[in-house]
C-alpha cells in the first residue's frame, strides 16, 4: 500500500491492518445501546468488514513468487491468539478447577452432551429439510449442513473431522463453505446471549457473583513466596506450559485430537492447579495472564475475523445463514433453560457453561467482562473438554448418515 511518501509492504502491511483493525474493533465495541455492547467483539465485526472489502489487496501484499501466503499469515495471528487465550484461561482457572469440576462433574457432562446433542438434531432436521424441499442432493446437503454446524459452534475440530470424513475434494469444499457462512452468528449470537440474558432476568450481578463464590469457594495458594521464580513476570513458566499444551493437542487418535486449544487448556489447567514444580514456580503473574487473555482473544478475533469476511461474502446464501442461526440459538436456548430447571446451576456458572459447550472462546472473554469475575472461566473449562469430544462424534455421524 502506497500512500504519498508512505509506503506499507508485505509483513509491515499485515502488522498495518491487525492494529488498525484492532483499534477501530475496541471503539466500535464501546458502543453501548441500552447496556448491551459488543466488547472485543467489535474487533471480530471489524475484522469481518475488512475481510469482504480488503481481503484481496492484503493477499497481493503477502505474495512471494507470485503465490500468496495470506491464509497462512492468518492462520498465524488466529493461532498465536487463541493459545496466549486459553494458556491464559487455564492459568486463571486452574486453582479452582478440579474442586468445582469435582462439585458440579455430572451437570458439566450432561450440560455439554446435550448442547451438542441438540445441534446434532438440528443440523439433522435442517439437512433433511434442504434435501425435501429444495431437492438437493444428499450428500452436498449433508456437507454443507455439517459445515455449518461446526461454523455454529465455532468448533475447528468438528470442522476438520467433517472434513476428513467426506474424504472427497469436492465435499471437503463444501464442508469448508459452510463453516464459513455460519461462523459469523456463531461467534456474535453466543457473545450477544451471555449479556442479554442477565439483562432480560434483571439479574443483579453482585449476588450472582456471590453465589457464585459460595459454589466456588477460592482455594487457598499453593505458594509460600518462598519459590524460585524463573523470570518477574512468568513469561518464561508461561511459554514452557504452551510448549507442552501444544504437543499434547498434537496427539492423533484417529481422526480425533484434543487440538493446539484443548492441548492447552489441559496443560495450564494442571499447572494452574499446583502452582509449581517442587521449589520452582510455574505461575505467571496475574497481571501478565490478564493482558494476555485480552491480546489473545484480540489476536484470535482478527484472524479467524479477516478470513471468514472473506468466505463470507463469497458463499453467502441467505437460507444456509439461517440454518446456522437455528444450529446456534437452539442449542444455547436449550442448554441455558436445562442448567436453569433441571441442574439448577446459578446464573454464571450456567452462562459460563454455555460458552464451554458451544466451544466459544469470545463469548468467554465478554462473559468475564459482563460477570466482573474470572471464576466463570471454570464452568467453561469444565465442559469444554465434553463439548469438544462430542461436536466431533456427532459431525461424523451425521455425514456418515447421509453418505451411506
Amino acid at each position: 500500500m502506497v500512500l504519498g511518501v508512505l509506503s506499507i509492504k508485505t509483513i509491515s502491511f499485515l502488522v498495518f491492518c491487525v492494529f488498525a483493525i484492532a483499534g477501530l474493533g475496541y471503539l466500535l465495541g464501546r458502543v453501548t445501546i441500552k447496556g448491551v455492547s459488543l466488547g472485543t467483539a467489535g474487533v471480530f465485526i471489524v475484522a469481518l468488514l475488512f475481510g469482504a472489502l480488503l481481503y484481496n489487496p492484503l493477499a497481493e501484499q503477502l505474495k512471494v513468487a507470485g503465490t500468496t501466503y495470506v491464509t497462512n499469515a492468518l492462520k498465524i495471528v488466529e493461532n498465536l491468539g487463541l493459545i496466549l487465550f486459553v494458556t491464559s484461561v487455564g492459568f486463571i482457572a486452574g486453582p479452582n478447577f478440579f474442586g468445582d469440576f469435582k462439585r458440579n462433574f455430572k451437570s458439566y457432562i450432561v450440560l455439554g452432551l446435550i448442547i451438542i446433542l441438540v445441534g446434532g438434531i438440528s443440523c439433522w432436521a435442517c439437512t433433511y429439510f434442504d434435501i425435501k424441499v429444495y431437492g438437493r442432493d444428499a450428500k452436498e446437503a449433508a456437507a454443507m449442513l455439517v459445515g455449518l454446524l461446526s461454523g455454529s459452534l465455532t468448533s475447528t475440530p468438528a470442522f476438520s473431522a467433517a472434513k476428513a470424513t467426506v474424504a472427497t475434494e469436492s465435499l471437503e469444499a463444501i464442508v469448508a463453505v459452510g463453516h464459513g457462512i455460519a461462523y459469523l452468528f456463531g461467534v456474535v449470537g453466543v457473545v450477544l446471549f451471555v449479556q442479554l440474558v442477565p439483562k432480560f432476568s434483571k439479574a443483579n450481578m453482585e449476588n450472582e457473583r456471590a453465589k457464585l463464590s459460595e459454589n466456588n469457594p477460592e482455594q487457598p495458594s499453593k505458594l509460600t513466596g518462598k519459590e524460585i521464580e524463573l523470570d518477574p513476570f512468568g513469561f518464561c513458566a508461561f511459554s514452557l506450559v504452551a510448549v507442552i499444551g501444544i504437543l499434547i493437542g498434537s496427539i492423533k487418535i484417529g481422526n480425533f485430537s484434543l487440538t493446539t486449544t484443548g492441548g492447552c487448556l489441559l496443560a495450564s489447567l494442571i499447572f494452574g492447579h499446583f502452582a509449581k514444580i517442587g521449589k520452582i514456580s510455574v505461575t505467571p503473574s496475574t497481571p501478565t495472564l490478564k493482558n494476555f487473555r485480552e491480546l489473545g482473544l484480540m489476536l484470535f478475533l482478527i484472524g479467524a475475523g479477516v478470513a471468514g469476511g472473506a468466505e463470507f461474502v463469497k458463499y453467502f446464501e441467505w437460507v444456509y445463514f439461517i440454518y446456522g442461526i437455528i444450529m446456534t440459538m437452539l442449542p444455547m436456548i436449550v442448554g441455558y433453560l436445562f442448567a436453569k430447571y433441571v441442574l439448577k446451576l446459578n446464573l454464571l456458572n450456567n452462562l459460563g457453561s454455555i460458552c464451554g459447550g458451544m466451544t466459544s472462546t469470545p463469548a468467554l472473554g465478554t462473559l468475564i467482562s459482563t460477570a466482573g469475575t474470572e471464576k466463570v472461566a471454570g464452568a467453561y473449562a469444565s465442559t469444554y473438554p465434553i463439548a469438544l469430544i462430542s461436536v466431533v462424534i456427532v459431525s461424523q455421524i451425521l455425514i456418515l448418515m447421509f453418505l451411506f
